[in-house]
């Protein structure tokens, strides 16, 4: 019994054995077979760094606003009688627009009109006999005030009379009416707006760590999401004060309008065009890779076999942005060829080949 005991444990020795040294010449050799493979290069974008000439700017969400637009409303109530104009009409400055039933002022400016006659007649026989000699001194004050009182009540009720025939304030495009032929208005009611589109001021603002850059007369440029308009136009007022809130600061820029493009409540990009820089390294944002360690580029030097290339990750300190590219201000130098895409898969010190199949698009320097 103990015997076989013996030779059972003997046995199982050896199996336990056999399995331990067979993982171990596994591993052996699996780790001397990887160890003999040598990974193919990575292919990648690469372009050599240049000194470019420099467009900085300051960008901006702006909202458009016609220069001159308003809320036309009713001067003086009284039923519509006739609406003058349909919507998105170009109207001139003092164009009627909207009638309203005048029927008891131009009676009542009759009836002021005939006493002012009467005044007047009063008033030049009153003369007559005060050249004479006949009436008393007050007698022809008393006319004279008649006549004044007189001229007076025509003028006012020709004010009355000329409220209720709405005409434009200035050259525009009119609306949408909001009012009905028939309809009683009230004063103040809102029958129309009026917007002049031939010149659009645009508001903005900018952060506060930019109020260097806002100067009056500076030229900026505006381009809307929808199609591909753009246009120039300047700064024409800044706000005295920064927003405490916010920490913005409020501008408003004019832009011409003529071929009518811009819509009043239009959303709109702005840029503050500055003054040109000569030298400046820029590169594609598509080369900076970001991590928690910093921003870091890497660029392509010759291995050590002839015709190896491989990557050095340099860490740098970036700048402005401006459309794709990004400003370099430490790390990198011109002449330098770096990775512009491809590197997710790179380490610091790995091959690659330079892919010339595939182009970036790379914009013309701003």
């Amino acid at each position: 019994m103990f015997k076989r005991l013996v030779i059972a444990v003997v046995v199982l020795g050896i199996v336990v054995g056999g399995i331990v040294w067979f993982k171990y010449f596994r591993d052996g050799m699996i780790a001397q077979f990887l160890s003999g493979m040598t990974p193919p290069p990575v292919p990648v974008t690469a372009e050599t760094v240049e000194a470019v000439t420099w467009q900085p700017g300051v960008d901006a969400i702006g909202t458009a606003l016609a220069a001159r637009g308003v809320d036309l409303a009713i001067e003086s109530g009284g039923l519509v009688r006739e609406i003058l104009f349909a919507a998105n009409d170009a109207v001139t400055e003092g164009q009627p627009l909207v009638q309203i039933d005048d029927d008891s002022e131009k009676a009542s400016l009759a009836a002021a009109q005939a006493a002012l006659g009467v005044a007047q007649t009063e008033l030049r026989r009153t003369e007559t006999l005060t050249a004479r000699g006949v009436n008393a001194a007050n007698t022809m004050e008393n006319a004279e005030a008649q006549t004044v009182s007189a001229r007076a009540e025509v003028a006012q009720v020709q004010t009355a009379l000329d409220s209720k025939r709405m005409t434009a304030p200035f050259a525009g495009v009119i609306g949408i009416s909001r009012i009905e032929v028939g309809q009683y208005v009230t004063p103040g009611t809102i029958y129309a707006t009026l917007q002049d589109l031939s010149q659009m001021q645009v508001d903005f603002a900018v952060p506060e760590q930019q109020i260097s850059a806002l100067v009056l007369g500076r030229e900026i440029t505006v381009a809307t999401e929808v199609g591909e308009f753009s246009a120039t136009g300047r700064i024409i007022a800044i706000e005295p004060r920064i927003d405490p809130n916010s920490r913005l600061v409020s501008v408003r820029a004019e832009v011409d309008n003529q071929a009518g493009n811009l819509f009043p409540g239009q959303f709109l990009r702005v840029r503050i065009a500055l003054p040109v820089e000569d030298g400046v390294i820029a590169v594609p944002q598509t080369a900076v890779t970001s991590t928690l360690y910093g921003d870091s580029i890497y660029v392509v030097q010759p291995g050590e076999a002839d015709d190896e290339l491989v990557v050095d990750q340099v860490f740098v300190k970036l700048g402005r942005r401006s459309g794709a590219r990004i400003e370099v201000v430490e790390g990198i130098a011109a002449g330098q060829q770096i990775v512009t895409s491809g590197q997710n898969r790179l380490i610091d010190g790995a091959k690659v080949v330079v892919d010339t199949s595939v182009t970036l698009d790379a914009p013309a320097d701003e």
